[in-house]
């Protein structure tokens, strides 16, 4: 895929670095230990409910709906945050797959799951994609990667990632020959999908000491006969326009809409900026809220960010596709799909 020109300059690029670090692709700042210390008076201060107070779930993945094609070619088992195990015109992507109990670099502590994962990772049907976006807690876990690593599941699998996670991968098991990595607008093909990765405005690092080493994307799918827009981790820039105007228009969009605050607002979406990207990507298709439902990463409470998209999703007509964790959902032209399982 080349370059797309706006203006007096390119939107659509490879990522560029300063030294060892990879750029947003607009200038960003992002927080260290002063928004730490801005954040803790709030944090506790805060009367919200950001854990909830009673028991979420069980949810259960029938598994056996995978023995049989999706009838409309693209299917999705949300896993909760920004997991899901997507099908689409035959190819089966498990994306930034995460079942570690945190999203945290120690198991004692740290944001713990709201539930467990619909299935375990042993019951995965055959996979022919990994994707994971970047290298945050809650989008790469050591023990999930570990665990898909040995699974004769995964044995064929492709690892797609961006520049620079295939060493995390790779150090947790995972083997070199599999590992695609992918600098912005570069693509692989699997199976007669063409996975291709585009600038998001967010950062990386596992620590506040390795900050922007590695890139962080957001990901298209085009299959034979649908195209999916995975927007993992990302601030509101202008290049949503240029990436829907080249790759789209998108049968599915995903978009997150949690983990939001002001003091962040650069590299987080939040509801009111998932809607804007949305209808900045082509305001086509079906719009699914990721990035929710799983962990306490901000400071509002967790049922927010879904309760106001779907204020936002009703004023501004978007259809929203909203399934219940772990149930095989297919994606069907102009079908909403609205569970309520969060109430």
């Amino acid at each position: 895929m080349g370059t797309l020109v706006s203006g007096d300059r390119t939107v659509l690029r490879r990522a560029r670095k300063a030294g060892r670090r990879f750029l947003n692709p607009v200038p960003t700042v992002i927080g260290g230990l002063s928004t730490m210390f801005k954040v803790l008076p709030h944090y506790l201060m805060n009367k919200a409910e950001t854990v909830p107070v009673r028991a979420l779930g069980p949810f259960h993945t029938d598994v056996s709906m995978y023995d049989a094609a999706p009838a409309s070619g693209l299917r999705v088992t949300w896993m909760g945050h920004s997991s899901m195990l997507m099908e689409i015109d035959g190819l089966r992507v498990l994306m930034d797959p995460m079942w570690d109990e945190r999203a945290s670099p120690t198991r004692w502590a740290g944001p713990k799951r709201f539930f467990a994962a619909p299935m375990r990772l042993e019951e995965l049907p055959p996979v022919d994609v990994v994707l994971v976006s970047h290298d945050h807690y809650d989008h790469l876990g050591e023990v999930t990667i570990r665990g898909l690593a040995r699974l004769a599941s995964m044995r064929e699998a492709r690892w797609v990632t961006s520049l620079g996670v295939g060493e995390l991968l790779r150090g947790f098991g995972v083997d070199t020959a599999r590992i695609s990595e992918l600098d912005w607008t570069q693509s692989v093909s699997v199976g007669g999908v063409e996975i291709t990765a585009v600038p998001s405005r967010h950062f990386s690092g596992r620590s506040l000491f390795n900050r922007f080493e590695t890139l962080w994307s957001a990901f298209v799918f085009k299959g034979l006969k649908h195209r999916v827009y995975f927007g993992a981790d990302s601030g509101w820039w202008e290049g949503f326009a240029e990436i829907g105007a080249t790759y789209g228009p998108f049968d599915l969009t995903m978009l997150e809409i949690g983990a939001f605050d002001a003091l962040w607002n650069a590299i987080h979406l939040g509801p009111d900026g998932a809607a804007r990207a949305f209808e900045a990507l082509g305001d086509k298709g079906l719009m699914m809220p990721i990035h929710w439902g799983l962990f306490d990463l901000a400071l509002h409470a967790w049922r927010q960010p879904i309760t106001a998209m779907l204020e936002i999703a009703d004023e501004r007509g978007i259809r929203l596709w909203a399934p219940e964790p772990g149930r095989p959902t297919e994606v069907v032209s102009g079908v909403e799909v609205r569970s309520d399982w969060w109430l």
